[in-house]
């Protein structure tokens, strides 16, 4: 995917270009953002302190979760093999599909 990714450690963390990818997509939509990222959808602080990598996704948490959109998971590199991009609360989650496991996380600014 061009995006410089060559160890095998850093799979399961969002690089600074994924980064910066998700967060050109994020203000190029801002406008009309989906279930998940609009300002209306931000966790209480407590839900949200939560979110910690290596933490796992907590039943309220998963009640909070929706897919990626499609437009921005075509600007990140496909998931690890059982992982998934989801996004919860205005926050880009990369999560282990069988355990709920928090691989990393990213956080749009709200402007």
């Amino acid at each position: 995917h061009g995006n410089g990714r060559g160890h095998e450690h850093d799979r399961d963390r969002y690089s600074d270009h994924d980064r910066d990818a998700a967060r050109g997509w994020y203000h190029e939509h801002s406008s009309h953002l989906p279930p998940g990222l609009a300002k209306r959808d931000r966790l209480p602080p407590g839900l949200e302190g939560r979110l910690v990598v290596r933490g796992y996704l907590t039943p309220d948490l998963r009640r909070e979760m929706h897919p990626c959109p499609h437009e921005l998971e075509v600007v990140l590199p496909p998931p690890p093999p059982n992982y998934a991009h989801v996004v919860i609360g205005g926050h880009l989650v990369l999560m282990n599909r069988a355990n709920f496991q928090i691989a990393d996380v990213f956080h749009f600014e709200v402007n």
